[in-house]
């Protein structure tokens, strides 16, 4: 469900009134935060989606990285998560659920967490995902709402994850890009998080199914502040421009991009594609960070030197303007 669409459909919800609710919906932020006992944060997500890879045991393991992804981009350890698995259990053998759950387990088991249960229904199209459970001490919690002006924005991942899945599921792409978004989509954000909690970070959050721009926007929004990106050194998978040129960008991206572009500025050299890009739906993409700029090399050098992807400095945080991002 898009930005528009959802607050549409939570804005007759009322917040919650509860003392020991630290962050709940009505904050936009990656996860729900309760204050369990003393010092202790409970830090709570969940996220599922249909496949959009088609062997099953990879389909597990980018599921499961994307709902940990919420956790981490708290600053937050997860501590165990539960299944939740659609599945059409009289169209498809019982070994595809296998091993969309054996991916799960796998990418659990590397993130250091078991899996105690969860809940199963028998859907018409497989579904997957989890909800995960993390703690953190409330000084480290890490908010998409505390960004600051002078900040440097620093993303962990290449975007572009929607545009291949749509050329891949229209067979229209070469294999080597397709593997490396995949590698990317199955790569745990726990690196990132880990190396946050050794810097000064004022804001983060995931890049996910909003996109770069519409998860930008909440962070500007929630933080009362703006920022400029510079096209040029925003990371993409290579090819996805020439993919975007030639129409795949799935429904999802584009109304990200007709909702963020009430929010945003472009320069005229940003074409259309480009914008698209910008907006493109991600499933379990890197970390945005807003750190000081004094502080934003050291974390950049840092995880690159124990990464193979690659972190960049994509903008910076500005005082709050008429336009909440502009793009140069």
């Amino acid at each position: 469900m898009g930005p528009k669409d959802l607050a549409q459909v939570l804005s007759n919800l009322k917040s919650e009134n509860n003392e020991n609710v630290i962050v709940g919906f009505g904050e936009n932020d990656d996860g729900a935060v309760v204050r369990t006992s003393g010092e202790k944060l409970l830090v709570q997500t969940v996220d599922f989606f249909t496949p959009i890879v088609d062997d099953p045991y990879t389909f597990g393991q980018i599921a499961a990285a994307n709902a940990l992804s919420d956790i981490y981009a708290m600053g937050a350890t997860p501590t165990f998560a539960l299944n939740i698995f659609g599945f059409p259990i009289k169209d498809l053998p019982k070994e595809v659920a296998a091993q969309i759950l054996k991916g799960g387990s796998d990418k659990a088991n590397e993130a250091g967490i078991p899996i105690l249960g969860g809940h199963s229904v028998d859907d018409k199209e497989p579904k997957y995902g989890m909800v995960v459970n993390g703690e953190v001490h409330e000084n480290m919690l890490i908010r998409n709402s505390g960004s600051i002006a002078g900040d440097s924005l620093v993303l962990t991942k290449p975007i572009g994850t929607g545009i291949v899945s749509t050329a891949t599921k229209k067979e229209h792409i070469q294999n080597e890009l397709e593997k490396t978004a995949i590698e990317s989509m199955k790569t745990l954000n726990k690196d990132a998080a880990k190396i946050m909690q050794k810097f000064k970070v004022n804001a983060a959050t995931d890049i996910t199914g909003f996109g770069l721009l519409g998860h930008l926007i909440e962070m500007c929004k929630s933080s009362g502040v703006s920022a400029k990106l510079d096209f040029k050194n925003i990371p993409f998978f290579p090819g996805v421009e020439q993919l975007a040129n030639e129409g795949f960008v799935p429904s999802g991206s584009r109304r990200n991009h007709d909702h963020a572009s009430g929010y945003c500025r472009y320069s005229d050299h940003i074409t259309a594609s480009q914008r698209l890009m910008l907006s493109d739906s991600q499933t379990s993409g890197g970390l945005l960070i807003s750190i000081p700029e004094k502080e934003a090399e050291g974390y950049l050098n840092t995880f690159n030197s124990k990464s193979e992807i690659k972190a960049h400095i994509i903008g910076k945080v500005t005082s709050k303007s008429s336009e909440l991002v502009k793009i140069y």
